[in-house]
């Protein structure tokens, strides 16, 4: 079978079709080429894309075979420093994304630890907050965009809360995770810029510890260092906030144009958790998550995985997999067998899921309840994701809606 991924019509991870219709090309990578595609990263990298859903399991189910230790890729001899993308995939980064075995397991359960002590009534009153003041920005002019000013904001607001920062250092990091995230030039320098203000936070709960989840990492009696909890800090922030950002985003996009939704704009919330729940399938912000490193060469679905080649997960193809998607029908109603929250040992931390669901189910709540006639202000078809290969979310969502007054928030 196929030797090299780069030859034998690799499909470009990148382009303006992945902005425009991603699922059908999606669908045209499993025609063409089954449920491993090979595909091209920027600058002619060869990578290997899992688009079934069976065999991304498969991939997730085994650490050894399939290793999350990216320093086995054999591709790093071509890899610029510059490499736009290169701080969403790593090396000699000591983040829990490319720790394996038991230390990963002790790893994961310090983050978890610190996560899931978070009071859920706390959290849950700052989202209200955070999600007020944003709103009392832009309720009284009849319009704004929704993404800009409140889904892009919301998340790392309240995540920097429950870190420990500081509620100024918000908007700052929001750019920076950007930058990183959509793996253009400016990414590098956003990293550096995230490393930097989780080094500070680090020194400043050192000095003064806190009821934070900084603090209680740093406490943890598995003695990580700060080099460790800042690069977990980093993944965590960039995990948490862009995807719930992109939720809250692709949920409010997909109930103001769809009629099944419709009842949740006039007041009700009924809806707004099956709304969620489907864009999760249909409309996942987690995309593709680079990677797996092939351990030994193998083969996978009848293809030939060479020793160190990447394999990327394709969550939102096998989300789509007609192979479990048979009747083609939409999967909503609390079934929540997608993989938009990974699988295997490295998959999100359940306590991370729930801070996720949290943040964005009140977000898109009281955004419903302080303006309930929210409305589009273009036509759904002139509406724009960001070219992200990693991430799907909307770089704007126009509205409008009638004025109302400020709460008056304190935030």
């Amino acid at each position: 079978m196929t030797q090299c991924p780069v030859s034998h019509g690799s499909v470009p991870l990148s382009g303006p079709r992945f902005q425009t219709d991603p699922v059908q090309v999606y669908r045209e990578m499993r025609r063409d080429h089954g449920a491993v595609a090979p595909v091209v990263l920027d600058g002619d990298i060869p990578a290997w894309l899992i688009v079934g859903y069976r065999e991304l399991h498969q991939v997730t189910n085994d650490p050894v075979l399939f290793s999350r230790d990216s320093d086995l890729w054999n591709q790093w001899d071509n890899i610029p420093e510059d490499w736009p993308l290169r701080p969403m995939i790593g090396r000699k980064q000591p983040s829990i994304l490319y720790t394996v075995g038991e230390r990963h397991t002790v790893r994961a359960a310090m983050i978890s630890n610190a996560l899931e002590a978070v009071d859920p009534f706390t959290l849950k009153r700052y989202a209200e907050e955070f999600a007020d003041s944003l709103i009392d920005r832009f309720c009284a002019t009849g319009r704004t965009d929704i993404i800009a000013e409140y889904a892009m904001l919301l998340p790392a607001r309240v995540l920097a809360k429950l870190y420990g920062f500081s509620d100024e250092i918000g908007g700052p990091l929001v750019a920076a995770l950007n930058d990183m995230i959509d793996g253009r030039e400016r990414a590098l320098a956003g990293q550096q810029y995230l490393g930097g203000a989780m080094y500070q936070l680090l020194a400043d709960k050192h000095a003064e510890p806190d009821d934070d989840v900084a603090t209680r990492m740093l406490e943890d009696p598995g003695g990580f260092t700060d080099e460790e909890i800042a690069q977990d800090l980093m993944v965590m922030m960039a995990a948490g906030h862009q995807p719930t950002a992109d939720w809250i985003g692709n949920s409010l996009r997909l109930m103001l144009v769809d009629d099944r939704f419709a009842a949740s704009l006039s007041g009700g919330r009924h809806s707004v958790a099956e709304a969620m729940n489907e864009v999760l399938w249909e409309d996942t912000p987690t995309q593709n998550v680079a990677g797996r490193w092939a351990s030994r060469d193998t083969h996978l679905a009848g293809r030939h995985i060479r020793a160190g080649d990447m394999l990327l997960l394709g969550i939102a193809a096998a989300n789509a997999d007609p192979q479990v998607r048979t009747d083609g029908s939409t999967l909503t109603g609390g079934n929540n067998a997608f993989l938009s929250f990974g699988h295997g040992e490295h998959r999100c931390p359940f306590p991370a899921q729930e801070t996720a669901e949290v943040i964005a189910r009140t977000g898109i709540e009281v955004l419903l309840d302080r303006l309930p006639d929210i409305d589009l202000d273009i036509p759904e078809d002139r509406l724009s994701r960001r070219p992200s290969p990693w991430l799907r979310g909307l770089t704007d969502l126009p509205v409008h809606f009638t004025p109302t007054p400020a709460l008056g928030g304190q935030k």
